[in-house]
């Protein structure tokens, strides 16, 4: 959003910098201008902001119409690769395994600490366990192509929050595998979500969406009164909680896209990882 020249050109560098080369680089200015870029680098500026979602996918069609990439990695703009190896590790992984259909990164501080948020399971007790995982963080993370040619981008109508649960649903209900690797590690800066204006609004207006567009309609309500008690107990904001409320209610009354529910083979798969689609 062209507030962050510095640490564009610190990510930039740190591309450079990694042993297997990307074969192509994107940087998307979302309703902004953008800095100087190093050669070699595409840059696209958009008239308007189209949120988290909508910048992403315009980079995935510049990415699919080059016809030569097979792994999309995104990062943050205030994000580092702090280590040389983390592409190559990366597309070691895929050419293992031919379903794998994401890959989260670590994210952690300058410090090394990792925020409870940024470890995609329930259980977070110990932020370098890796394994099969039913989400990702949409901070650091790589997308096989193949998968995004068959299940679609990101959903653009979702601006900010919760796209990376609406196509990490569609990933596992296709078949696909969602992998957090700690020893991938994006350095990103100690911040909260909810320094974001419209947070409370948007996140509780894309979990209806996200909850009306793929569960299955005996969960639904389900999923959904778990998020109500656990927003009421957590939210210690009178304002974020009547912005979360008046975003709830937007999800019911608004259009949310086409509506595809999981199967249940998927619920059942997502509660053996440890997280069933009720929370």
């Amino acid at each position: 959003m062209g507030t962050r020249p510095v640490e564009l050109r610190a990510l930039l560098d740190s591309v450079a910098k990694q042993r297997e080369p990307a074969a192509r680089i994107v940087v998307v200015g979302n309703g902004a201008p953008l800095p100087e870029l190093p050669a070699g680098v595409v840059g696209i500026e958009l008239e308007r902001n189209l949120g988290v979602s909508g910048g992403r996918n315009v980079a995935l069609r510049e990415l699919r119409a080059a016809g030569d990439v097979d792994v999309l990695v995104d990062l943050d703009d205030d994000g580092l690769l702090i280590e040389a190896d983390v592409i190559s590790r990366v597309a070691d992984l895929y050419e293992a395994d031919a379903r794998l259909g994401v890959i989260s990164f670590r994210i952690a501080d300058e410090t090394g600490f990792t925020a409870r948020r940024h470890v995609p399971r329930l259980r977070v007790d110990d932020p370098m366990r890796g394994g099969e995982v039913t989400t990702f963080l949409g901070g650091g993370h790589a997308l096989s192509m193949p998968m995004l040619d068959e299940i679609g981008g990101w959903p653009d109508q979702f601006f900010f929050t919760h796209e990376e649960t609406d196509l990490a649903w569609r990933a596992l209900d296709a078949g696909w595998t969602i992998r957090y690797e700690p020893e991938l590690v994006l350095q990103h800066p100690r911040t909260s979500p909810a320094r974001h204006a419209e947070f409370y609004r948007m996140t509780a207006r894309n979990r209806v969406w996200l909850a009306r567009r793929h569960l299955p309609a005996p969960l639904v309500p389900v999923y959904l009164g778990n998020w109500i008690l656990l927003t009421v107990a957590r939210t210690r904001s009178a304002s974020g909680l009547r912005a979360w409320f008046g975003g709830f209610y937007e999800g019911i009354r608004t259009a949310c896209g086409t509506r595809r529910p999981i199967r249940w083979r998927t619920v059942g798969r997502m509660t053996a990882l440890g997280r069933p689609p009720v929370i």
